[in-house]
């Protein structure tokens, strides 16, 4: 799931973790987005124009799963793109554009140490489209949540 920029402090999913700056990074290689250019939903792939890994601005929390212990998830922070010359885009047409927040490496330590939400707030931008990379391809098929082994992450803001 993922949280918009815009009212993730006011939302009660997600508005603990931003008011008490629970930031993280998240690490990809590319993301997937619908494009309906076509009439139909085709996934494409967005990476880098560099190919270099990348980060996404997300928040982290955690809860007691009874006799399971800890859990841990995250959340990746959007914002409205539909001024982006390439993330306006995606999702179906007359929805509103949307496009996760990608953070600039030489600002990952002032996004995991912002010391309030206005200041985490002013990082969370749409990236430049002319450093970004997209193509349209058969996506890679879904895991489904029952066959799938979720990693044990230690998040550390």
């Amino acid at each position: 799931m993922n949280a918009r920029a815009e009212t993730v402090g006011e939302k009660r999913s997600f508005s603990g973790a931003w008011k008490r700056l629970q930031l993280c990074l998240i690490p990809c290689d590319a993301f997937y987005e619908p494009n309906y250019e076509n009439g139909k939903a085709v996934r494409w792939r967005i990476s880098m124009a560099s190919g270099e890994p990348f980060a996404i601005a997300g928040l982290w929390r955690e809860w007691d799963e009874g006799d399971e212990g800890k859990a841990l998830s995250f959340t990746m922070l959007t914002v409205n793109s539909n001024q982006h010359p390439l993330m306006k885009r995606f999702h179906k047409p007359g929805d509103e554009k949307r496009s996760v927040v990608i953070v600039r490496p030489t600002d990952y330590e002032n996004w995991l140490s912002s010391r309030s939400t206005d200041e985490a707030r002013s990082l969370l931008n749409l990236f430049p489209a002319e450093l970004m990379h997209a193509e349209a391809y058969p996506a890679p098929p879904r895991v489904s949540k029952s066959n799938a082994a979720a990693p044990k992450m230690d998040i550390a803001k």
